[in-house]
C-alpha cells in the first residue's frame, strides 16, 4: 500500500530519535516515525507529511525508506496546539495539491489537528481517512490533565472528526469508552495498542547501577493527576525501599519545578530520608533501559496518559509494573502475573502490594518473567504494525462495499 501518515509536527527519523535526546516516548513524533518504520519493514510504501517547522526543512527527504515531505503552512517554526489551528488551512490544501499528484491508498491523521487537514485534503475522493485522537479533549477536561480554553471547541472538532472518517483507531479499552461517550459508534473504533521497540527494551543488556535497598522506578509528572503523592506516602510504609523518579527537566532545573517542589516537601513532612527519594532530571533515550532494569518494581498511578508507554518499556524489560485501575495499564497489566492493578488513590493498598512483591523473590521474578513475555507478545511494534494494516485493509474494503 502506498501510505500516508500525517502529523502537524515534524517526525524525527524512524531509526528512533538520536541518543541523546530527552526520554519522552509519549511525544507523537516519535510514535508516527515508530509506525513509519515498522510500515516499510513490513513492505509498504510510506510517506510522512508534517507542517514545515523551520527554513532548514527540505520539501521533502527520506530516511531507512520512510519518506518525510514538509509543507509550508505558516510560521516556519514549532507551534503549539494553539496557533496550529490557524494554519490547517493552508496545511490542508497542501496536502490536496501533493495528494492530487501522488494519491495515497490510505491517510492516516495523528492528533486531531491533523485529522481536520487530512478531511479536508480529502473532500472529493475516495481515499479513505484513519485517526488516531492520541488523547481525548473531553477526557482533558474531564480528568483535568490539560486546562485548554479552547478546550469545547476541540472537543466539538473531535467529534466530528470521529463520525466522519473510516476508522477511528484506539490505544485501549479506556479510549474506547470515551470514543463512544462522544457518539462515535463502535463499529467505526478498531483498538491497536501503543508499540513499543522490544529490540532496545527488553531484560538482557546493562544495568544501572544501584544500593542494597529495593528500588522502585516512577516517571515524572506530566501535568495533573500523576499519583505521585500516593506513590510517596506509600514509600513511607515500606521504610527499606528507595524511589527514583524519572525524566522531567534538566537536571540543573530541578529545584525550580514547583511539582517536583512539592513532592519532596510531602516526602519531606513524612520523614522520608532524602537518600530515599531520588530524582534523575532529564534522561537520555540511551539510558532508558539500563534504568528501568535496574528497578525491582515499576509503579504508575498517573489518572490520564492516553497511551502508557513507560510502563510497556518497563514491563519489555522485565520489570513488574503497579498499576492503578481503570487506565490505559489495565489493557496491558495483568494483575497477579505481570504485576499489580490497585486503586489509584489508595496508599495503604500500594503499600501492601509493594511489600507483598518484594518480600517474594520468587513471585517478583515471575513476574518479571511474565511482563517481558507480554510485552514481546502483545505490544511490539512489529504486531502494532500489522494490526494498524489490517485495519487499512478493512477501511478500504468498506468504500469498495
Amino acid at each position: 500500500m502506498r501510505i500516508a501518515l500525517v502529523t502537524g509536527h515534524a517526525a524525527p527519523s524512524p531509526a528512533g530519535p538520536a541518543a541523546a535526546a530527552p526520554a519522552d516516548p509519549r511525544e507523537q513524533a516519535v510514535k508516527v516515525a515508530a509506525l513509519a518504520g515498522t510500515l516499510v519493514r513490513l513492505g509498504h510504501q510510506v510517506t510522512v507529511y508534517a507542517r514545515k517547522d523551520s527554513a532548514d526543512r527540505p520539501r521533502a527527504s527520506s530516511v531507512a525508506g520512510v519518506r518525510f515531505e514538509y509543507v509550508p503552512a505558516g510560521p516556519e517554526a514549532p507551534l503549539g496546539q494553539d496557533k496550529l489551528l490557524p494554519q490547517l488551512g493552508a496545511f490542508s490544501a497542501g496536502l490536496a495539491e501533493r495528494w492530487q499528484q501522488r494519491p495515497p491508498d490510505v491517510v492516516h491523521a495523528h492528533f486531531w489537528t491533523s485529522g481536520l487537514a487530512a478531511l479536508a485534503a480529502t473532500r472529493g475522493t475516495s481515499i479513505p481517512v484513519v485517526q488516531s485522537f492520541h488523547s481525548l479533549g473531553a477526557a482533558d477536561r474531564r480528568r483535568q490533565a490539560v486546562v485548554c480554553e479552547d478546550a469545547a471547541v476541540r472537543i466539538r472538532l473531535e467529534r466530528l472528526i470521529g463520525r466522519n472518517v473510516r476508522k477511528v483507531v484506539a490505544a485501549s479499552s479506556a479510549e474506547v469508552a470515551d470514543l463512544a461517550g462522544q457518539g462515535v459508534p463502535r463499529t467505526s473504533i478498531a483498538v491497536v495498542p501503543a508499540g513499543v521497540d522490544t529490540s532496545r527494551f527488553g531484560p538482557t543488556g546493562p544495568v544501572a547501577r544501584r544500593g542494597k535497598r529495593p528500588r522502585l522506578l516512577a516517571a515524572a509528572p506530566e501535568g495533573t493527576g500523576h499519583g505521585l503523592d500516593t506513590v510517596i506516602r506509600a514509600l513511607a510504609a515500606v521504610p527499606d525501599a528507595e524511589l527514583l523518579i524519572v525524566g522531567g527537566p534538566p537536571r540543573d532545573e530541578l529545584g525550580a519545578d514547583p511539582v517536583l517542589h512539592q513532592l519532596a516537601r510531602l516526602a519531606q513532612r513524612l520523614q522520608v530520608v532524602t537518600s530515599r527519594l531520588l530524582f534523575t532530571g532529564q534522561v537520555s533515550q540511551a539510558r532508558m533501559p539500563a534504568l528501568l532494569r535496574s528497578a525491582d518494581l515499576f509503579v504508575h498511578l498517573a489518572s490520564y496518559e492516553p497511551t502508557e508507554i513507560q510502563p510497556l518499556e518497563a514491563m519489555a524489560c522485565g520489570t513488574p509494573v503497579i498499576a492503578g485501575a481503570g487506565g490505559a495499564d489495565e489493557d496491558a497489566v495483568v494483575d497477579g502475573s505481570t504485576g499489580a492493578l490497585i486503586p489509584r488513590d489508595d496508599p495503604a493498598a500500594l503499600a501492601r502490594r509493594i511489600r507483598q512483591l518484594l518480600g517474594s523473590p520468587m513471585l517478583l521474578e515471575g513476574c518479571g518473567i511474565a511482563a517481558a513475555d507480554r510485552a514481546r507478545s502483545r505490544y511490539s511494534w512489529e504486531r502494532v504494525g500489522q494490526e494498524t494494516l489490517a485495519v487499512y485493509d478493512g477501511s478500504r474494503q468498506q468504500l469498495a462495499a
